[in-house]
């Protein structure tokens, strides 16, 4: 029997035999006296086999990386001068009286304690890169996050209800992943990309407080925050609003911090408007660590003879804005034509700026190929209301609204984030939480020319708004919040339509007629002539939660077996083909289809 995990023996074991399991991390022979460095989940300890015992020296002679043993033997402090403060079995070590090789393992393809494995590698020999204590660290964290979510809900009276994965495919954003049916031929299962249907119906059955920690998919591109199959903390709650919806799930993630990593979060959250975020930051999830704001400045620009500045300034659809960069008159060019290159990405088609060498010096003490385009009123004008001083640099964002968020809200995140970000204050490190409330509830697609629903079709509109659905749907509000985390959007959610009237006028805004509704959402329209109380939830992303804690780069290294950016899984080969008869049996024929 194992007396402890190896990574948990310590001080208060001294002088005690104990018998401990794990895998040979390291074996080191040093003149006579082999050490091993045996790992189990909770770390490591350093075991020292002795000549003068054999038999254990003999095994451990033939023992290698990777080698699953037992070994018993006597705990002792280590040498003066050889503890090893960052391990919690630092202080002591096992002089091993007996050792067993439960299995030998062949060579590994890298080394466990390797810090620059390509991610091809990794995920090829899942099972050993699991074994690396960053990994296990992480799947611990990830457990950690799910039982304090738990104990939390449990608390207060959600239950724990399982909704179906095999499911009616509803239009939700994404493409939805089909499963063939072999009963009836011709027809399609949907696996979820959410729960949000069967969860409002629960509403409707009566039980008010339901949760679920449930696996959702979509099959849509992939990136380092998304997966083909991902973990939900689903949540939904009867005769509540918005704001106490709030207050609940903000305690849980406050809850969750402080009990996974001991970290106190803000309390109570800041709560911000929608239209606070994108017009101060771009983004609908704004990283509050970042000191850089955006100023809006069309109505300066509107006259000036610089045609990219007064173009979009008076064109409503359009959006100009500065941002001043404190200190970020010392860059180089260089780093300027870096920045220029990182805005095309979002679709910017230049980067304009000023750099203030001296305020109280217009235009003078200006420096930009631009000056000489934008009157002596403007310029001054502008200084004013950015607050720039000397030393400054401003960048300009001018162009159709979407353009100029998406690429001066993810400039002013890699301004801030950057070596010169960090060491001139732009940054300020911790945690910083935030509300996102009060969104639009439609986005009107040009290209379509028709309105989507900006978080899903089942919002409620802010009370009062109901009868813009019908006359100006681009003004209505939603009762719909997201928490945000350091640039992270942790979770987001809303108040749900209980009323049939009311759904029937937002499916009718987003084009979806009556028969169309009838189709594919019926059975949540029969629901809620039930007596469906008023009701709402959240959902937060369990992947993103725990790679945000972790400190993690993708939400890949918080997922035992995940999948790659091309949607497969390099360990089991999958996906993969399938013989004929199974086909056959799905009422399905491949097509042969010519390689580009």
């Amino acid at each position: 029997m194992r007396t402890c995990y190896t990574g948990e023996v310590c001080r208060t074991h001294l002088d005690q035999t104990v018998t401990l399991f794990g895998w040979v991390h390291r074996r080191r022979d040093h003149g006579g006296v082999i050490f091993i460095d045996l790992r189990d989940r909770a770390g490591l300890a350093q075991i020292v086999v002795d000549p003068d015992n054999e038999q254990a020296f003999a095994i451990a002679e033939r023992i290698r990386n990777e080698y699953c043993v037992r070994i018993t033997g006597l705990v002792r402090l280590r040498p003066q001068g050889t503890t090893n403060a960052d391990l919690k079995s630092g202080e002591v070590e096992i002089l091993c009286r007996e050792i067993e090789i439960l299995n030998a393992s062949v060579t590994p393809p890298f080394q466990l304690d390797d810090d620059n494995l390509s991610e091809t590698t990794r995920l090829t020999h899942r099972v050993l890169d699991l074994r690396r204590p960053q990994m296990q660290n992480n799947l611990m964290l990830r457990y950690r996050v799910t039982m304090a979510v738990r104990r939390y809900l449990d608390a207060l009276g959600f239950i724990d209800i399982e909704t179906p994965t095999l499911t009616k495919s509803t239009p939700e954003g994404a493409r939805d992943y089909l499963v063939p049916s072999r009963v009836n031929a011709g027809e399609f299962f949907a696996l979820p990309q959410s729960p949000q249907l069967f969860k409002q119906m629960l509403m409707v059955a009566g039980f008010d407080r339901y949760y679920q920690i449930t696996k959702c998919f979509r099959d849509e591109d992939l990136r380092a925050d998304r997966q083909p199959e991902f973990t939900q903390i689903d949540c939904e709650i009867s005769f509540l609003n918005e704001h106490e919806i709030r207050d609940i799930f903000e305690g849980m993630i406050r809850q969750v911090f402080l009990e996974a990593k001991g970290v106190s979060l803000a309390e109570p959250f800041p709560v911000m408007s929608w239209d606070e975020a994108m017009r101060r930051f771009g983004s609908d999830k704004p990283d509050l660590r970042i000191t850089l704001e955006f100023t809006d400045v069309a109505d300066l620009m509107r006259e000036v003879d610089f045609k990219v500045f007064s173009a979009p300034a008076n064109d409503p659809a359009c959006r100009v804005v500065a941002l001043r960069v404190p200190g970020g008159g010392s860059m180089p060019r260089s780093e300027i034509d870096a920045y220029t290159k990182f805005v095309a990405i979002y679709g910017a088609r230049g980067l304009a700026y000023i750099k203030v060498n001296d305020a109280a010096a217009i235009p003078d003490g200006l420096q930009s190929p631009i000056v000489k385009n934008i009157n002596t009123e403007a310029l001054r004008a502008l200084i004013e209301r950015t607050g720039a001083q000397n030393g400054d640099l401003i960048f300009f964002g001018a162009d159709r609204t979407k353009i100029v968020n998406d690429a001066m809200g993810a400039l002013r995140v890699k301004v801030g984030l950057s070596e010169f970000g960090r060491e001139n204050g732009l940054f300020e490190a911790g945690w910083k939480p935030l509300w996102v409330v009060d969104f639009p509830m439609f986005e009107y697609d040009e290209a379509e020319g028709r309105y989507f629903a900006a978080h899903h079709p089942f919002t409620s509109p802010k009370d009062g708004h109901e009868d813009l659905l019908e006359t100006d749907p681009g003004k209505a509000i939603a009762k719909a919040y997201d928490m945000v985390l350091n640039g992270w959007e942790m979770g987001g959610g809303s108040e749900r339509i209980h009323q049939a009237a009311v759904q029937t006028k937002v499916f009718k805004a987003l084009g979806i007629g009556e028969e169309e509704a009838r189709t594919k959402f019926g059975f949540l329209l029969d629901a809620l002539q039930y007596g469906a109380p008023p009701h709402g939830g959240l959902a937060f992303g369990l992947d993103r939660l725990v790679t945000m804690m972790a400190g993690a780069e993708s939400i890949r290294d918080v997922i035992a077996f995940p999948k790659t950016q091309r949607a497969q899984c390099l360990l089991t080969q999958a996906p993969s083909p399938v013989d004929d008869k199974q086909l056959r049996e799905l009422h399905i024929r491949l097509r042969q289809v010519e390689a580009k």
